[in-house]
């Protein structure tokens, strides 16, 4: 097993169909297969959750807004946020588009994670509304950077990893995974140019191998999956 002192435990938890596609929206899935996804996931008892932007956009909203001198005032580097919770919800948001009421999601802290890139506005604007953020990069998120902070600053030690299919793939590539839990839905999507598990780009020409740890048959016909990465 991978040694992660220095970062989190990272599981990647997804529910692709039977050809890897991730977008559910359309499906027709069996009643009793809905809600088996946060089921299995609070099995492991993570710390943490990690998503794009994209998928965090629904839990966000219009933020206070930051005083002029409050924004010509933002300091350079990482923003800690007064907070008491014991979990986390992560964003990677590289130019910190994202605009955040609270700094928590049903009590969980929000982390966004930015790039240098971020406006001093953007910056403000998060800061205003108590949501902590840390610098991944220039102007890319360095990610293995980013899993060490979130250890050291955060004392996260077991996160989900519930991206779109760049974020998983460009974490597997960089072997930031340690676990994969993959709920196989009971659907055949095959639409073409449809995000799937691992999108890690043309250029990964390396393939990453498995161990099943275990499988199990769920309720509405899903099979849930899980591997170590090899």
């Amino acid at each position: 097993m991978k040694k992660t002192d220095n970062r989190p435990y990272i599981i990647c938890h997804m529910i692709p169909s039977l050809d890897g596609r991730i977008v559910t929206r359309d499906w027709k899935l069996p009643r009793a297969a809905y809600g088996q996804y946060d089921t299995t996931a609070a099995t492991f008892k993570a710390d943490a959750w990690m998503v794009g932007r994209v998928s965090m956009a629904p839990y966000a909203g219009k933020p206070p807004s930051a005083p002029a001198k409050a924004v010509s005032a933002v300091p350079a580097g990482d923003f800690v946020a007064e907070h008491k919770s014991r979990s986390f919800a992560i964003v990677l948001d590289p130019s910190g588009k994202l605009a955040f009421r609270a700094g928590h999601i049903d009590g969980e802290h929000v982390i966004s994670v930015i790039t240098e890139k971020a406006s001093l506005s953007r910056k403000a604007a998060l800061r205003a509304a108590g949501v902590s953020y840390l610098i991944g990069g220039k102007e890319t998120i360095s990610l293995v950077l980013v899993m060490r902070k979130l250890r050291m600053k955060f004392g996260i030690k077991r996160l989900l990893l519930e991206g779109g299919g760049k974020i998983n793939g460009t974490m597997l590539k960089s072997g930031l995974i340690d676990e994969l839990s993959v709920l196989v839905a009971p659907a055949a999507d095959g639409r073409i140019n449809r995000p799937t598990l691992f999108d890690a780009g043309v250029e990964s020409a390396s393939v990453t191998g498995l161990k099943l740890i275990a499988n199990k048959t769920l309720k509405g016909d899903v099979v849930w999956l899980r591997y170590r990465v090899v």
